[in-house]
């Protein structure tokens, strides 16, 4: 991994996949931002887990991380959208069953324009602290099929962006082609396997996490591919 001088913008929720992009982009970029949202998720205990993700990372005696730089981390904002409550009836927000649907296809937690929203406000936010670069956690290897996961629309998003604001963004997506277990792998790389214990994935924002819906059942496949240790509690288990 090349390091750059450059900055970024990390989409951090708190979960699995965004802590290992936000090591991922401490070890890439000099100064790092970290955007948190809150638009009401049911699972919105992240956002707790987020702050103790940072705070850790931030203390010398709590993680073993030797290469982490000292200040690093310029700055984490939660921008509150939670507006996106009122237009969305996903399970993702509201107490609904989590189920598969069958006229779409998609699970229930799908939230129709969540990271495209996400990623917009974050171009904005890089535009006035004249950054280019953008760092999210969406996955097309292996996930739950959401479209605003794939690689082609965070392409097309990326050309709009740059279009938009007539402004160079790259959206770095550490994670597109790596399936659970090998993003496990690489937060081993990174020397932060520890940190997952601190992460939220549960879909019904239980913690200890329930073990038995799809993110969690994904999750705890992951880490049995990669034969390591999940640190994360879990009810079920």
């Amino acid at each position: 991994m090349t390091f750059s001088k450059e900055s970024c913008i990390v989409l951090f929720s708190g979960g699995q996949d965004s802590t290992t992009c936000l090591l991922w982009a401490l070890k890439k970029f000099y100064n790092v931002y970290i955007l948190t949202f809150n638009y009401k998720q049911r699972h919105n205990i992240e956002i707790e887990c987020a702050k103790k993700i940072l705070s850790v990372i931030g203390s010398k005696e709590k993680n073993s991380i030797k290469w982490l730089k000292d200040d690093s981390i310029k700055e984490h904002k939660i921008i509150d959208i939670s507006f996106f409550s009122e237009i969305s009836n996903t399970a993702m927000i509201h107490n609904t069953d989590i189920i598969y649907n069958e006229e779409t296809h998609l699970p229930t937690t799908f939230v129709p324009g969540r990271n495209i929203l996400f990623l917009t406000i974050a171009a904005a936010y890089a535009y006035q602290k004249k950054i280019h670069h953008l760092v999210t956690g969406v996955c097309q290897e292996d996930y739950s099929g959401y479209p605003d996961c794939r690689d082609t629309t965070i392409k097309s998003l990326q050309t709009s962006l740059q279009l938009g604001m007539e402004y160079d963004f790259i959206i770095h997506t550490p994670l597109m082609w790596k399936s659970k277990a090998r993003t496990i792998k690489l937060m081993e790389k990174l020397e932060g396997i520890e940190l997952y214990k601190y992460t939220h994935t549960c879909y019904k924002g239980e913690r200890p996490a329930c073990g038995e819906c799809f993110a969690c059942e994904l999750r705890l496949k992951g880490f049995k591919e990669a034969g390591i240790k999940d640190p994360l509690e879990y009810l079920s288990l």
